[in-house]
């Protein structure tokens, strides 16, 4: 399979020149450009592509992890992470997480977030999967991330440094003469004085295009997340590490079995808050299944839904969290309630159908600690990064934690490598030819295939079998330039990468489940697969292992290509 080094669009037909462009406006996106804003002066351009207020952040329910309560320790917050990671976290990077993290989240609160208090004033902190303390910063009851987007969109607003493109879709991004980030082209929706395809000029580049569950039929995310950061990061030569880490939410709520599209999502804070899974007879069957029951990490309780549900023959399991009552419904979790009810659910009074659902991705563009890829001047943040600190398994509630610490640490680093606002630079390599653009009917049946042959039970047969399907998306034509099918160029993309991983990765480690190697095998997989985009259009992945006495033990086919 050949892919696109650049997508088939119109030249630009207008640029405009910054020191720093952000693309995308969730946690990750509005906070490095917040940060970059107050302090320094230099020009920063934020794209998005929806409205400023519409970043996937916004659909976060639970909360966000720190050690903020008394008893906790940014230790034990670091303990949690590793295990969920199921070994294969970047210890450092997770270090960096849960130490800066507390300071980052009070500094949230002083930018105007609020957070729901306890009686004697303290934040109200609960506990989710995986996580051994109550550190679960919440707000609005369920509403945690649209507050947190409501604050901080209010002060980039008030920022008189930062300039706002909305209905904006990354293309391709731009490269120097040297190897270095230019910019990017971007195609704009609608009209005014920028519409249409044009190129943004720039020194750095910060990617906070949020998540790729759109490769599903079935997600939580919503219809943006169509992994447009991911796939331009890999066109221009990027490397991407960790795709086949797809984590499944283990409680979205069953409509059906042809339903298709964003899901809506029942909280993990459920389960924290005294959510019992059950099975059809009503047996609540988390118990021996690990210490936490039914908090136990993501990937655990998935498996043991699939296995019951395997089991029995249901298509869905049941979430009972009857025992709240109507006050704790409507208090802690008015946004759930109101959506149940809107389905035709009473959670007072019934049980929830729920099943898992294509949640999160921990895998995407690789960085280093101060967030940039391996394209010098490319940064890239939240769910289209790989920092390594959620390993093959993100523990509940570290993304927006993992946003907000690394949009400060992109911040710093931008502002001491560009120190005064200059002009970008003069020269811009020439520009691959372009490739492939697959016409917007593809989207459906690329969905369909990815749920059925890479979900959360995968093997060989169905993991060939995706890479034929996709092989066979790939050599049509026909599509027409535009919105749909960029995007769904840009998911067979993301796609190919994350099915060539899951092929290459035979074990069984955390968001990865091969029914054919059920098991997980530290000796030969702890380590990181990294993916790239070849100069004629093919996808190399590599094993990264942790060690170089691990890299002398590598078994044959380490190394994948596809042709």
């Amino acid at each position: 399979m050949r892919l696109p080094r650049r997508l088939a669009a119109p030249d630009p037909g207008w640029d405009v020149e910054t020191d720093v462009v952000v693309v995308g406006s969730g946690i990750a996106g509005l906070t490095t450009a917040l940060q970059i804003s107050r302090q320094s002066s230099l020009r920063v351009l934020l794209v998005t592509k929806d409205v400023l207020a519409a970043g996937s952040t916004r659909w976060a329910q639970g909360g966000i992890a720190a050690a903020l309560g008394a008893g906790d320790s940014p230790e034990d917050h670091y303990a949690d992470t590793i295990a969920a990671g199921a070994g294969v976290c970047d210890e450092v990077a997770v270090r960096v997480l849960v130490r800066e993290g507390p300071a980052a989240v009070r500094e949230l609160v002083q930018m105007g977030a609020r957070f729901d208090r306890a009686h004697d004033g303290e934040l109200s902190l609960t506990r989710e999967g995986g996580h051994h303390r109550d550190r679960i910063a919440h707000a609005g009851g369920d509403a945690t991330g649209a507050e947190i987007q409501r604050a901080l969109v209010t002060r980039v607003l008030d920022a008189t440094d930062v300039s706002v493109i909305e209905h904006a879709l990354v293309l391709d991004l731009l490269l120097g003469t040297d190897g270095a980030i230019a910019g990017l082209t971007l195609h704009v929706m609608g009209e005014g004085q920028r519409d249409g395809v044009g190129a943004v000029r720039a020194r750095a580049v910060v990617l906070a295009t949020g998540g790729i569950g759109q490769v599903y039929a079935s997600t939580t995310n919503p219809s943006v997340s169509t992994g447009d950061g991911v796939a331009a990061a890999l066109r221009a030569g990027a490397a991407v590490r960790d795709l086949e880490f797809v984590q499944f939410h283990p409680t979205v709520t069953w409509l059906g079995a042809r339903s298709r599209g964003q899901q809506p999502l029942v909280s993990e804070a459920v389960r924290g808050e005294g959510g019992v899974l059950v099975d059809d007879d009503g047996v609540p069957f988390m118990q021996g299944q690990h210490e936490l029951a039914d908090l136990a990490p993501r990937d655990v309780v998935a498996k043991a839904i699939l296995r019951r549900m395997r089991e029995t023959g249901a298509e869905h399991i049941w979430l009972d969290a009857r025992r709240f009552g109507a006050e704790k419904w409507r208090v802690r979790f008015p946004t759930i309630h109101e959506t149940l009810l809107s389905l035709g659910i009473d959670p007072v009074r019934e049980l929830i159908p729920v099943v898992p659902a294509c949640h999160y991705a921990s895998g995407g563009v690789r960085t280093d600690l101060v967030g940039e890829s391996s394209l010098r001047g490319l940064f890239v943040c939240g769910e289209s990064a790989c920092t390594g600190v959620h390993g093959a398994n993100r523990l509940a509630s570290n993304s927006l934690l993992e946003g907000l610490v690394f949009g400060h640490r992109i911040a710093e680093t931008v502002i001491g490598r560009l120190g005064e606002p200059a002009p970008p630079p003069p020269e811009v390599a020439p520009a691959p030819p372009s490739g492939i653009l697959l016409h917007e009917s593809a989207r459906s049946e690329l969905q369909t295939l990815m749920s059925r042959d890479v979900g959360v039970l995968r093997d060989a047969k169905g993991l060939h079998a995706a890479t034929d399907g996709l092989a066979a998306l790939a050599e049509r034509d026909g599509g027409v330039a535009g919105t749909e099918a960029w995007e769904t160029t840009n998911l067979l993309t993301v796609a190919a990468a994350l099915v060539q991983a899951a092929s290459l990765r035979e074990e069984t480690r955390g968001a990865h489940w091969r029914d054919d190697f059920p098991e997980r095998d530290d000796a030969l997989w702890r380590g990181q697969l990294d993916t790239t985009l070849t100069p004629d259009g093919t996808l190399t992945t590599r094993f990264a292992p942790f060690s170089a006495a691990e890299r002398a033990d590598l078994p044959p086919g380490k190394v994948q290509s596809g042709e």
